[in-house]
């Protein structure tokens, strides 16, 4: 069984930053995987952000994000991070880190395993 944990929300102002992390504990059926972000904003159905695959030479955005975030790993900590830049109010969601296998498939919204989530609200 694999725990996937998040942190860094928070409140910030727009074009303010922050940067989530998300590690991964526990073993997986490949040792390898692809790591990514969702979120699920008030009212709304949950929706990709960006994804990484095992090695970091494959990344994928949506196209809301493009240009301002950044999904980054270190697979050493087991860790995936996104920067946040240039914050926008409808980037006001709830993160979920997600685990797969598969990047393909995390990059259409599947995922093995996901994170309880973590808050950002984007507020002046």
């Amino acid at each position: 069984q694999v725990q996937v944990v998040e942190s860094g929300g928070g409140l910030v102002q727009p074009g303010g930053s922050l940067r989530l992390s998300c590690a991964a504990s526990g073993r997986t059926s490949r040792s390898t995987y692809a790591m990514g972000w969702f979120r699920q904003a008030p009212g709304k159905e949950r929706a990709f952000v960006a994804a990484i695959s095992w090695s970091g030479d494959s990344t994928n955005y949506a196209a809301s994000v493009k240009g301002r975030f950044t999904i980054s790993r270190d697979n050493a900590k087991r860790t995936v991070y996104l920067q946040m830049n240039s914050l926008k109010p409808e980037d006001t969601a709830i993160y979920y880190c997600a685990v797969d296998t598969s990047y393909m498939s995390l990059a259409r919204g599947e995922a093995d395993y996901w994170g309880q989530g973590t808050q950002v609200t984007v507020s002046s």
